[in-house]
């Protein structure tokens, strides 16, 4: 059983945003520290930021207009970084979160929902939510017809409730909220957006997908504030491999836009 949403959901379109300003903080510092929570909808985005960067309020509005569309009004709060996490990265790389975290290779399944949702995006860029259970299919896709959506999922049940259009006018949208679309049965503690990679959140669970893809085996690892060393790595290697994943991704909005699972 998988749930598979588009970049234009709400949801997505709030890990959007918050991945956006991740990259802005990116371009001020080398390695900037920054936590980004987004909430939008009916009109309205609200900003909240923690980061050892300012970021301008002005590019912060165009980075949610290009996004989200240029209706939003957005209410940007930003604050300094609390100073004892700022001291634990003071020397150096160290983990910047307790978490637990788990990667799982992706299934037949997983990659055969997510390869049909991009499909059916390219074709209508509009909000879309997706779940595949076993032989059953759900399709909720706005801004398309029943009759065109079953060329695409023939025998799927289609829109439920009927046509919609979808959007941050219909639904609100939050960080973090679709980490199952994200990472699939590697889901456990920790949001994927809107984080620097100092964050376990981010890297280690980038680092517990990629290893699990590659031995095609579960695994699992946990970490405390403060730690220098998981799975016998400095924890600067793990953030050096979550970010050459991210780079390769196109950086953090990118990434936002499908997860972990695309």
């Amino acid at each position: 059983m998988f749930e598979k949403v588009n970049p234009s959901h709400p949801d997505k379109v709030a890990d959007r945003i918050a991945g956006a300003l991740v990259d802005m903080a990116y371009k001020l510092e080398e390695n900037p520290k920054i936590a980004v929570e987004v909430l939008l909808g009916h009109g309205q985005c609200v900003i909240m930021t923690e980061a050892s960067v300012l970021l301008d309020s002005d590019e912060v509005v165009k980075a949610v207009n290009r996004i989200a569309g240029a209706t939003l009004q957005v209410k940007l709060y930003q604050s300094a970084q609390d100073v004892f996490l700022a001291g634990n990265q003071s020397e150096g790389l160290r983990c910047g979160d307790n978490g637990i975290f788990k990667g799982m290779p992706v299934t037949a399944e997983q990659k055969k929902l997510t390869k049909l949702v991009a499909d059916i995006y390219e074709k209508f860029p509009y909000d879309g939510k997706y779940i595949l259970a076993g032989d059953k299919l759900i399709v909720c896709q706005s801004n398309a017809t029943n009759q065109q959506l079953e060329k695409f999922a023939p025998g799927a049940v289609i829109n439920p409730l009927g046509p919609w259009t979808g959007g941050p006018d219909v639904d609100c949208g939050a960080t973090n909220r679709k980490l199952g679309s994200d990472m699939a049965d590697s889901v456990t503690g920790g949001g994927l957006h809107g984080k620097d990679l100092s964050k376990a959140d981010v890297s280690v669970n980038i680092y517990a997908f990629l290893k699990a893809q590659e031995t095609g085996k579960p695994v699992e690892f946990f970490c405390a504030i403060g730690d220098s060393e998981i799975d016998g790595k400095p924890y600067s290697e793990i953030v050096e491999i979550a970010r050459a994943f991210i780079k390769e991704r196109g950086g953090f909005e990118k990434f936002a836009e499908w997860g972990l699972v695309r």
